[in-house]
């Protein structure tokens, strides 16, 4: 809430604005502050959070920020914890209210709202990713003759005694990291490859010991604060935001924003590929890409239709969060594409296009239809802060689409080139590939040469030569 001369007075959150906001205008308030403070409400705009957590946080941080003078009982607050993973040869795991330095080498996670999340986690640390607690400063190789109690208890590796090494150490650091950083699908993989190996081994405790893990990891639930709240609140990038929701006319500020762009080569191998900036910074543990199924040959605004509508799909399932605004890398052809992905899933998102060049906005025309775009793009000076943030996003999704195309394509000749063809899978491939060396090698070959390969018949060695040369590998 801010007073007639731009001054924020309160800040405040609530599950429901209509019932939060009306409750301050239906009543005569007893408490001469709050009547007080709706004397001078001049303004009132709206940060949408994905959860109660994130709403604690961004109310917090904006709180810290401005000091509004209405805001009585987080002034003095108490801090939300951190947990840090700290940068020593054999890293610990503390949990600290300390903000983090950004000079500091140690990994740090949070904040956290629920003192309960942190405690579920750290159970699950230490039962199955158990990092030493003592302050000692440890050598590689250990430097004590017996270890202590902590170890006895399956709580430590003791690399103090030397009872592990320090790449066996910091890989369950590392294991750590990841579940923090939430990626559990990612640390789900590792420990699937150490049960399969520890079972190969017949030691099948230990890979009774990751299977439990890997159970508890997929059963814990636990908040999700984004990364972007995990630094302190620029109050410049936020004027930014404020800016760009006057400049689109938005109904709240855009504080989560996704961005939109498509890669192809010659209409092949074709991605539709999605950013996403929170507070003005991206996240790229929300980046997401999309190999193209229903679209062949060169089609950007079909693939622009597809990719959108694939990603809110994922919204609307819950498994993705949405955002306040969504940017398309193109001109009104791509922004009426994606307009009807939208409009196909039912859903009121508001989205614009930036075309290169000339750094003209295109934005939906509602008067006319759901689908329909305005015929007059909006021109910002090139100075315009709104501008410079949109474009940012922009060469953002850019980047990441080209580079998505790239490791495809790189990918596909070196590997998967041979295993698309009908009857060649892992295994043959691999044998063509160790008798010959590479995909260009056996594409220049007789298909006579071929038969050489256990398993592959001259049919099928012609079969090989004549797809590898339709691809036009030189």
């Amino acid at each position: 809430m801010r007073d007639s001369s731009g001054a924020v007075i309160y800040i405040g959150k609530a599950k429901s604005l209509k019932k939060r906001v009306s409750s301050y205008f239906r009543h005569d308030f007893a408490n001469p502050r709050l009547r007080k403070l709706v004397e001078q409400i001049a303004d009132i705009s709206v940060i949408r959070a994905e959860t109660e957590a994130e709403a604690l946080v961004v109310e917090a941080k904006l709180i810290k920020r401005y000091s509004p003078f209405f805001n009585v009982d987080l002034k003095m607050m108490d801090k939300y914890p951190y947990i840090y993973i700290t940068a020593e040869t054999f890293p610990r795991i503390i949990v600290t209210r300390k903000t983090p330095k950004d000079n500091s080498k140690d990994i740090c996670f949070g904040p956290w709202v629920s003192a309960g999340n942190v405690r579920a986690l750290l159970r699950l640390v230490e039962r199955y990713f158990p990092l030493r607690s003592c302050k000692a400063d440890i050598p590689v190789g250990g430097n004590r003759k017996r270890p202590c109690i902590e170890h006895s208890l399956g709580h430590c590796l003791a690399p103090c005694v030397g009872y592990c090494t320090q790449k066996e150490y910091q890989d369950r650091a590392d294991d750590v990291v990841l579940l923090l950083q939430g990626r559990s699908a990612d640390l789900v993989e590792r420990l699937r490859r150490r049960m399969d190996s520890a079972a190969k081994k017949m030691d099948f405790e230990e890979a009774a010991r990751h299977r439990d893990a890997i159970r508890a990891i997929w059963k814990l639930s636990r908040q999700r604060v984004n990364t972007a709240l995990q630094k302190e609140l620029d109050a410049e990038q936020f004027d930014v935001l404020t800016k760009l929701q006057e400049t689109l006319n938005l109904s709240v500020l855009p504080w989560r924003i996704d961005a939109f762009d498509i890669s192809h080569s010659s209409g092949k191998d074709t991605y539709g590929c999605c950013v996403v900036f929170e507070q003005g910074m991206p996240n790229p543990s929300l980046y997401r890409r999309f190999k193209i199924k229903t679209v062949e040959g060169i089609n950007d605004f079909a693939s622009i239709q597809e990719t959108v509508e694939r990603r809110y799909n994922h919204v609307i399932k819950g498994e993705e969060p949405l955002p306040q605004l969504a940017l398309i890398d193109g001109g009104p052809v791509q922004l009426e594409f994606a307009l009807r992905a939208l409009d196909e899933l039912n859903l009121a998102l508001p989205v614009v296009a930036l075309a290169k060049e000339e750094e003209l906005i295109y934005i939906p025309a509602p008067e006319k239809g759901k689908i329909a775009v305005n015929n007059i793009p909006l021109r910002l000076k090139n100075d315009d802060k709104a501008l410079k943030l949109l474009q940012r996003i922009r060469d953002e999704v850019h980047r990441y689409a080209v580079t998505t195309h790239r490791n495809a394509s790189a990918v596909r000749f070196k590997r998967t080139a041979l295993e698309e063809i009908p009857g060649i899978g892992k295994r043959k491939a691999a044998q063509l590939l160790g008798t010959f060396g590479s995909v260009q090698r056996i594409s220049v070959l007789a298909p006579e040469e071929l038969t050489k390969v256990p398993g592959i018949g001259i049919s099928l060695a012609k079969q090989i030569i004549d797809y590898l040369n339709s691809l036009r590998i030189k």
